[in-house]
């Protein structure tokens, strides 16, 4: 959460000359409602449900650089269908960044009850194996622009 996964995404797909999607905005276009009044309603159960249907959608997909919800590798249908589908990048962020990142943001659901910094915390370490499984490449992007770290991430796959 707050690794910059759309904004850096949108940036690599201009580099790349490809298509960008992004699996939150999809839902939401899909409901007609956005990420937190679905969590409200639905609950991250019902939300993860949503998320899982669309990634297997969307990872079918040719010629697009996809973002991702921070929580989409936490069910193993969505690893397989990412890991399988495409070459995956892990945008890894300390929790201390994330924080910094998120701290005005009022659209994080996991981020509206409790202490934000131990909630992100408990995040990164089941989250944070579950990328590395995963990930053909991890960049960090602690301490980069968005720009930055996209044009060091098209370096880096040439």
């Amino acid at each position: 959460m707050g690794a910059g996964k759309s904004t850096i995404g949108k940036y690599l797909s201009q580099h790349l000359k490809l298509r960008f999607a992004d699996t939150d905005t999809e839902i939401e276009l899909r409901t007609g409602a956005d990420i937190p009044w679905i969590f409200d309603v639905e609950g991250e159960e019902g939300f993860r449900d949503r998320e899982q249907q669309v990634v297997e959608e969307m990872t079918l997909w040719d010629s697009v650089v996809l973002a991702t919800g921070g929580g989409v590798v936490l069910r193993p249908e969505n690893r397989r269908a990412l890991g399988s589908r495409g070459f995956v990048v892990y945008l890894y962020a300390t929790v201390e960044e994330q924080v910094r990142r998120t701290r005005r943001d009022r659209k994080r659901p996991l981020l509206q009850r409790g202490n934000p910094e131990e909630v992100l915390r408990g995040l990164m370490a089941i989250r944070d194996p579950l990328y590395r499984e995963i990930s053909d490449h991890i960049i960090e992007t602690d301490g980069c622009s968005p720009r930055t770290v996209a044009q060091r991430l098209v370096r880096d796959l040439q």
